[in-house]
């Protein structure tokens, strides 16, 4: 099969697109053929080396695919040959095949076609996972959205109105603002032109934000963290930023507010 090689750590200029060999299928395992392939921010930082997982070289990157299964291992149960799927894989992509566990891996819904699923895990899962599961988010509540026109921010932006939430999107241009605004948000903040602090305060009649939602680390989440509500959430996702920032205790005591991480 053909393949998007990494064979060192590198910009995506360095791959390489080749011949390679086909990844073995274990027990456990479906085979698809690839249609299509997402792309995200953390692939980007997997070749770099800059991600928490390093595979050894070379490798294919590619978090995230979606396609039609070819092949099931021994011990599959619920996937055949002929669905169509999406998965997520840490890696393994950006190739005409891979192989990836039958837990990785869910049928698409009739309704959506392949290359939309391709699209689908990485963001909508984090923003799943981060909202209902680890800051329990609940109908009602204030959602600030920093990033909220990037992939995994705007996931966020839908997934959080979805449930009920009144979304404060943030963003570092009008451009991106209108495009959170098309996808649900009920208020805007450029954080390049406004105080976040002050302008959440301001939308929230004094009370502050409920969850915050930041990709983008550095001063985004230092006036996130001081935006929060009594018994706030804001849920580390990732430092878009380029600035891994420090959390003042003393501020998450007086606050009573809670700093969450999701990976």
């Amino acid at each position: 099969m053909r393949a998007i090689l990494c064979k060192a750590w590198g910009s995506p200029a360095t791959l390489t697109y080749e011949e390679t060999a086909a990844p073995a299928l274990a027990p456990g395992q479906v085979r698809f053929t690839v249609h299509g392939a997402g792309i995200n921010f953390a692939d980007t930082l997997m070749i770099a080396g800059k991600y928490q997982e390093k595979p050894p070289f070379p490798f294919v990157p590619g978090l995230e695919a979606a396609g039609i299964v070819s092949e099931v291992g021994a011990g599959v149960k619920e996937l055949e040959l002929g669905d169509r799927i999406l998965a997520y894989m840490g890696h393994g992509g950006y190739a005409e095949e891979a192989v990836v566990p039958e837990a990785h891996a869910v049928r698409i819904p009739a309704e959506m076609d392949l290359i939309t699923a391709a699209g689908f895990p990485v963001t909508y899962g984090t923003a799943q996972l981060a909202l209902a599961y680890r800051a329990k988010l609940k109908a009602g509540e204030t959602l600030l959205v920093n990033g909220a026109s990037s992939g995994v921010g705007l996931s966020a932006v839908e997934v959080g109105k979805a449930m009920g939430a009144t979304v404060i999107a943030t963003a570092s241009s009008p451009e991106k603002l209108e495009v959170a605004r098309q996808h649900g948000a009920d208020h805007t903040i450029n954080y390049t032109t406004e105080n976040l602090r002050e302008r959440v305060k301001a939308l929230t009649h004094g009370k502050g934000a409920d969850v915050a939602y930041d990709p983008v680390g550095g001063d985004a989440f230092d006036a996130s963290l001081r935006a929060l509500a009594w018994e706030g959430r804001i849920i580390v996702i990732g430092f878009a930023s380029g600035r891994i920032p420090s959390v003042p205790a003393n501020y998450v005591l007086i606050k009573s507010c809670s700093v969450i991480g999701v990976l």
